[in-house]
């Protein structure tokens, strides 16, 4: 059957004309076996209506959606990658299959693919994904969507039959393609390529149309030029996303600006992790060997990201109104610290300064008490409310040290914010929903050793609980 009566084929981005993509041809996968369907965005975007032969026609096959993009485009951006700048990127490995309407708010989103085959900029690479990259990547999504991460969506993941040699995990391992659903692909290196290569009127163009589909509510302050405003808002949504991430306990592990999106949304997972214990130098990539990119140096090196992405703007606005637009970063990502920390421990805010006090007290607490991070988040939502709950948990015994005597003093003053959320069977549990590395090595090894899915499928189940516990007082926070 066709796709429902929601979908709303909206294939804007061949309207920038030549030169910011390059039209690539799928790979053709000799297997086209499904591993996940995410049907609860499949109804988001009106495919929810499409049978098992036609999900893999058009998600695996890549056969074009009805009124939409007829051929899959490869985007061309460049990026710093660990500080240095690499003029040879683009989509290596993926590209963009379709563009569409969330038929919930009318949002333009992007059908775009990871392991679907080699592209102009491949670099010499297999164009494909492992099967255990897909799954780590679905797990990531589905965990930080749970969080309240402004985050790509995993789609779809099929297993395609191939054999892959890879230098990072046991070869030849299975094979795989990833559908993500995200809100643009226009990254903060699709701006640095057009600046690198001098092209004026390509940059002026893309902030057009960036401004267009993605701010179209641009807000302005009398005067300024339409690229400082763009810049401050892409830095505004990127200070929250990244205040996102350090409440999440999430390590991205390749923070490059090709990895920054200008909607400020979460994307692209490799080597992440998630915090087991609060670790400022937690480092999530293996080859980050001097911890660029630890947990805790992230707001800087996201802030210096914004940066790159002033520079190659500067021309188009003054350098005043361009430095102002950059500085809006700190206050916002401080302000989103606070009311993600807030939210995430289901207190009410009383005001920037209880609340900051109350955030160091607990990072101050975390550092030095070995608390697992997400059990402390879990124990204490609710503050006070849920002291006996604490006191029956895991870490109870770290609860009644002296050190923790600050931080239960400053909760006593909060008042819950959905007290009802205490009464869910998933606080009646004493360890919460986590996603850690052992974890994901587990689930791993079962589909390796056994084709043993079951694993999966319940931690997918378990973190889609939680969320639907965390998230019931809003809509999703990708609305």
């Amino acid at each position: 059957m066709p796709p429902g009566p929601t979908y709303r084929a909206t294939p804007t981005f061949p309207a920038l004309g030549e030169g910011f993509c390059d039209v690539v041809s799928p790979a053709q996968f000799p297997e086209h076996t499904r591993r996940f369907r995410n049907q609860r965005w499949a109804c988001r975007v009106g495919l929810d209506t499409l049978d098992d032969e036609e999900w893999t026609r058009h998600l695996a096959r890549f056969v074009p959606l009805p009124d939409n993009l007829p051929k899959a485009l490869a985007l061309r951006y460049h990026g710093h990658q660990f500080g240095v700048y690499n003029p040879h990127l683009g989509d290596g490995r993926g590209f963009l299959f379709a563009q569409l309407r969330d038929a919930r708010d009318g949002r333009l989103l992007d059908i775009g693919t990871k392991g679907s085959g080699q592209t102009p900029w491949s670099r010499g690479g297999d164009g494909r994904l492992t099967l255990k990259g897909g799954v780590r990547e679905v797990l990531a999504t589905e965990m930080l969507e749970a969080l309240g991460v402004y985050t790509s969506k995993s789609f779809s993941l099929f297993e395609t039959g191939e054999r892959l040699l890879r230098g990072d995990e046991p070869s030849p391992t299975r094979s795989s393609v990833l559908v993500r659903l995200s809100h643009s692909h226009i990254r903060f290196g699709s701006f640095q390529r057009l600046a690198y290569i001098g092209d004026d009127a390509g940059r002026k163009r893309l902030l057009e149309f960036a401004i267009e589909h993605y701010v179209p509510d641009l807000a302005r302050k009398p005067g300024e030029e339409p690229a400082a405003a763009f810049l401050r808002t892409v830095g505004q949504r990127t200070a929250d996303l990244c205040a996102s991430w350090m409440v999440a306990g999430f390590v991205h592990g390749v923070l490059n600006t090709d990895n920054m999106n200008i909607t400020g949304e979460s994307f692209d997972y490799g080597p992440y992790r998630f915090l087991p214990t609060y670790d400022p130098d937690f480092v999530a990539a293996y080859f980050d060997e001097s911890g660029l990119y630890a947990f805790g140096r992230q707001p800087e090196r996201v802030h210096w990201n914004v940066v790159q992405l002033a520079r190659a703007l500067r021309t188009l606005a003054p350098d005043g109104e361009i430095e102002s637009a950059v500085n809006a970063f700190e206050p916002t990502l401080i302000a989103a610290a606070q009311t993600r920390f807030l939210e995430r421990i289901g207190l009410r805010a009383k005001g920037p300064e209880p609340d900051g006090d109350l955030v160091e007290a607990c990072y101050h607490y975390l550092a030095s008490s070995g608390v697992g991070y997400d059990q402390f988040f879990f124990d204490w939502h609710g503050g006070a409310a849920s002291e006996k709950r604490a006191m029956r948990g895991p870490d109870a015994g770290r609860y009644a040290m002296q050190e923790f005597v600050a931080v239960r003093r400053r909760m006593e003053s909060y008042e819950p914010a959905r007290a009802e959320r205490l009464d869910d069977p998933y606080y009646q549990r004493t360890e919460p929903c986590t996603l850690l590395i052992d974890e994901i090595e587990s689930i791993w090894d079962a589909i390796a050793k056994r084709d043993d899915w079951s694993a999966f499928d319940a931690k997918i189940a378990d973190i889609r609980a939680m969320g639907a516990v965390l998230r019931a007082d809003e809509s999703a926070r990708w609305d």
